[in-house]
């Protein structure tokens, strides 16, 4: 049963052109093979236990990080993609939402919203579960997807990637608190691997736990694509503090992050939001950030994660109160 699968692993119909794929995935198309080594990496880490894969956000994150790990810059993958054209290989079928049964075009499904629309997830044959389950089985279709569909030079990448999505998502855990720490695990990885899977790991706690909502202005945008508008932030830097404690981080956007990092805004003591009034000198136009001063932050459900006010305290004084204003206006 497993060299069944075997060949089936290594012979996905996949787009063959050298002027398009570049020779990290042997002149190939990549999506197929990203998505499968994903849905590993989320059967390896516990997300998924049952015989049924759902294009959900953590699926879609863990696709995107390997393409972008992997792939050359610029280059962009669509996770809706492949996954409705695995049913072709033979590799699972799909189920449809309801009104879509026996009406599925796979051929036309090029978005997630549409994948989403016609399409609840899709279920492994039986054979193939059992072998996604087992941990042996797992590793070695996975190691055959690897040595098929990518030059020999990239697989290490390729397999350090998916060593960080386990063990970051392991780590983000350890965060959270839902497993006790064990040191040992996170030094059996050489420097790069562990700041990777240290940097990933406080990433999915933080924004996990703001669900996706910027701490100091409310907005919560996530395409369907997978990406979010939200950093994960500390609020006192790791070369300052070394704590990845989700006490020590906020989730952020683009612009309240760069205003947080420069000092334009904070977070006082009663968890209200600072604008500092150097946001108004040299002609600038701040817009909705005045609108945001004194009120109440976005904090996480549990008190215990809420940021914790003496690393905000040092966020006031070191870097939110570094500009002399009456030097400024001068």
């Amino acid at each position: 049963m497993l060299e069944h699968y075997v060949q089936k692993f290594s012979h996905l119909r996949t787009d063959k052109n050298r002027n398009r794929w570049a020779s990290v995935t042997n002149h190939q198309a990549p999506h197929k093979p990203f998505l499968l080594l994903s849905v590993m990496d989320l059967f390896a880490q516990g997300q998924i236990t049952g015989n049924f894969i759902e294009p959900s956000f953590d699926l879609i994150d863990t696709f995107n990080i390997y393409w972008s790990s992997i792939m050359p810059l610029g280059s962009k993958g669509n996770m809706a993609y492949p996954f409705p054209r695995l049913h072709n290989d033979g590799v699972w079928k799909l189920i449809p939402n309801p009104g879509y049964e026996g009406r599925i075009n796979i051929e036309s499904i090029f978005s997630i919203v549409k994948l989403r629309e016609v399409c609840a997830g899709a279920k492994f044959e039986d054979g193939l579960f059992h072998l996604i389950i087992q941990p042996d089985s797992r590793e070695y279709l996975r190691a055959v997807i690897i040595n098929t569909y990518f030059a020999e030079e990239f697989r290490p990448r390729v397999i350090e990637c998916g060593n960080v999505n386990i063990k970051a998502y392991e780590y983000s855990r350890v965060l959270l608190k839902e497993v006790k720490d064990n040191q040992k695990q996170w030094d059996t990885f050489g420097s790069d691997e562990r700041e990777k899977i240290r940097d990933q790991g406080f990433r999915k706690a933080i924004v996990n736990l703001y669900e996706h909502r910027c701490s100091l202005c409310g907005i919560r945008m996530l395409t369907p694509e997978g990406h979010t508008i939200v950093d994960a932030a500390h609020v006192k830097p790791w070369n300052e503090s070394h704590d990845d404690r989700p006490t020590n981080g906020m989730a952020l956007c683009k612009l309240c992050h760069w205003s947080f990092d420069e000092g334009l805004m904070s977070v006082g003591t009663k968890y209200e939001v600072l604008v500092s009034k150097a946001v108004n000198i040299n002609q600038n136009f701040p817009g909705h950030i005045l609108t945001l001063s004194n009120r109440n932050i976005i904090k996480p459900e549990k008190v215990e994660f809420w940021p914790d006010q003496d690393n905000l305290e040092w966020h006031r004084v070191k870097v939110y109160c570094k500009y002399d204003l009456e030097q400024i206006m001068l």
